[in-house]
């Protein structure tokens, strides 16, 4: 069991562990639906354990998650819980799908985090009632190109009849829909088009498997707006792949296309270009017009203009996006370094010292563009163990930690992520001191990160492992702190972390990858399980790292891109020419890997401070991206169809 020794204060645990071994057999009773092995064995749990409302939950989901008296006594039991949350969420779509629309409405405040099932039963259920105020944000929803689920349904069909969803409202969801690669999602949002406008579903396939196919063939007529929305789709398809074909394409039916339609489609070619980093992109988002374009193609105008070192057209990129993407820190510091190519520096001064005032990599960049300014120092603030005590006897924290004991991470986690959801700086500092406490890492640093005025760096930052770490640091001679920052991204020092593609442990090692290593370091009868071990696995990462940096003419910045998403396409990002490091990131084709690499650099920015390195700006650390010496054929690059690999590729 967990148990937390708080300097001289031993704080004992609140539930019997003589019942934590009936509790994991009814959960693995409840795993299996099995709800006459779970009614036997609850029986045996002691009614003090701290489990206890779990188990009883399971009961009620396998036996009455139907029983409206039943869930309701449920939810008086545990007001406020997370185990209320979810009865609750599921029992509300249980009553919308009978349309039980008065006791809906009457529960329905009481949901914390609804999702779009909820909002549209809750919708319905209103208008059921008379109460059309809400009817705006109702059709809201139809604006999406995500799949919704079944029970907005009915809504849309209400809203259409009642003409508040009206043909060009139809016709904007499948072009939303098409633009977030959703085709099944257009397919059924044209089924309630009018039959004589709606679009051939053969053809759309078409566009989709054979782009250069459809635009080459005579299939399409361009005078039904539906073919020339199929035909925009397939031009993005095209586009992919080949921007020279797109281009073709497009060129040879551009007379076709409304101004505005052509707009679009040379800002889906441009978006393209620049995540393949060509210098035409620039030219085709200038051919596009503001009014073709959406923020995703705004950003990488920015970014296509900051490979250029069009510092002008980063500037008027960044002035086209709507308010709430041009009040991203990515977007703050961009502006404010296009300003301060202008000469403005009055105003980028002003831009640079309210983003220096936050915990990330741009509030970093932007406190060095501002110099050596006066800067209160980090002030660590520590909880005592009165603090700790008192969150210890918290009922969602002790649950958490009984979870996390029986090796139910994912519960652990949601309980942990729901008991602190509303607590203070003070109680969120206590709660992640006793994460640490518990070995519970990631717990640890997600909390600590969650504090808007207190913070404590040594808490957010932890650095566990430190002995093994350093030697391996030591060993292939790379800074410590590098090391730290990039294990703290890939696993919060999370031993038994997993990830979707295979990689294993504190450094997230590749099998293939592993093997590779343990060859070269001439280590016999290796096995990919070996990886669970911290020394082994820390010694691993290292050495790969060492490895990509070397062949990465020593970039810590490419290695680091590397270590994420394979040497050859961290290779193939670069120019060729020098490039600032911090442009070639922004411009990093993978969301995923762009990401990466700003928090691991950043990370390491805090643990060189911890570990008390002589200080080195942020830019220095990153330093510059050297020439690409040799052509690297460029390739389609999607966040969508990204395939992590650390063996190389």
């Amino acid at each position: 069991m967990a148990f937390f020794l708080l300097g001289m204060l031993s704080v004992a645990p609140v539930w019997a562990a003589s019942g934590d071994a009936v509790v994991q057999q009814a959960q693995q009773a409840f795993a299996a639906r099995n709800l006459a092995n779970l009614e036997r064995v609850a029986r045996n749990v002691p009614d003090d354990h701290v489990l206890l409302p779990y188990v009883e939950y399971w009961r009620l989901v396998l036996a009455s998650r139907n029983d409206d008296a039943r869930i309701a006594d449920f939810l008086a039991h545990y007001p406020g819980s997370r185990l209320a949350e979810m009865l609750r969420a599921d029992w509300l779509k249980s009553l919308g799908a009978r349309e039980a629309w008065p006791q809906f409405l009457a529960e329905y405040p009481r949901l914390v985090k609804p999702d779009p099932a909820h909002q549209c039963y809750a919708y319905r259920a209103e208008w059921s009632q008379g109460n059309t105020g809400r009817q705006r944000e109702a059709v809201s929803t139809w604006f999406t190109g995500r799949d919704m689920p079944a029970a907005c349904t009915p809504l849309f069909s209400q809203l259409i009849e009642a003409g508040l969803i009206n043909q060009e409202d139809i016709w904007r969801r499948f072009r939303l829909a098409l633009d977030a690669g959703n085709p099944g999602v257009a397919k059924s949002v044209a089924n309630v088009m009018a039959a004589a406008d709606r679009p051939q579903a053969a053809r759309l396939e078409l566009a989709a498997s054979d782009p250069t196919r459809l635009l080459n063939g005579s299939r399409l007529d361009m005078g039904q707006r539906g073919d020339r929305e199929i035909a925009l789709y397939a031009l993005d398809q095209l586009a992919r792949r080949s921007s020279s074909e797109a281009e073709q394409a497009l060129r040879k039916r551009v007379s076709q296309f409304s101004p505005i339609e052509t707009g679009t489609a040379w800002a889906r070619l441009a978006t393209w270009a620049a995540r393949r980093h060509e210098p035409v992109a620039l030219l085709w988002y200038q051919q596009a017009g503001g009014a073709a374009v959406n923020d995703t193609q705004r950003e990488w105008w920015v970014r296509a203009a900051l490979r250029a070192g069009d510092w002008p057209a980063v500037q008027r990129a960044i002035n086209s996006m709507t308010d709430s993407t041009q009040n991203q820190p990515a977007w703050r510091y961009w502006r404010a370094r296009a300003l301060q190519a202008a000469g403005q520096r009055l105003a980028a001064n002003a831009l640079f010292l309210a983003l220096s005032r936050e915990h990330h990599y741009y509030g970093q960049l932007a406190q060095e563009e501002l110099g050596p300014v006066a800067q209160a120092p980090t002030i660590n603030i520590k909880m005592g163990g009165d603090d700790l005590a008192a969150i210890a006897r918290n009922p969602g924290i002790a649950r958490a930690l009984a979870l996390q004991d029986l090796g139910l991470r994912s519960d652990a986690t949601q309980e942990w992520n729901w008991a602190i959801r509303e607590m203070s700086d003070p109680q969120l500092l206590a709660a992640a001191e006793l994460a640490r406490r518990n070995e519970w890492y990631d717990r640890a640093i997600n909390t600590a990160e969650r504090t808007r005025e207190l913070h404590d760096f040594e808490l957010r930052f932890i650095a566990p492992y430190r002995e093994l770490a350093q030697q391996a640091a030591r060993a292939n001679q790379i800074d410590e702190a590098w090391v730290f920052g990039l294990m703290r991204q890939e696993s919060r020092f999370i031993n038994v972390a997993r990830s979707g593609v295979g990689a294993s442990g504190l450094m997230q090692i590749m099998p293939a990858t592993a093997r590779w290593i343990a060859q070269r370091l001439g280590i016999k009868g290796f096995e990919p399980s070996d990886m669970r071990d911290p020394a082994k696995n820390i010694q691993f990462g290292a050495y790969y790292l060492k490895h990509v940096q070397t062949t990465l003419d020593g970039s810590p910045v490419l290695a680091t891109a590397a270590y994420n998403a394979g040497p050859s396409r961290a290779q193939r990002w670069r120019d060729s020419a020098p490039m600032e490091s911090a442009v070639y990131i922004e411009s990093i084709p993978f969301a995923e890997t762009r990401d990466y690499v700003k928090k691991v650099m950043s990370n390491a920015m805090y643990y060189a401070a911890r570990f008390g390195q002589p200080s080195v700006l942020l830019k220095d650390r990153l330093g510059t991206v050297p020439a690409r010496k040799t052509a690297v054929q460029a390739l389609p690059e999607s966040d969508d169809a990204l395939e992590l690999s650390r063996s190389g590729d």
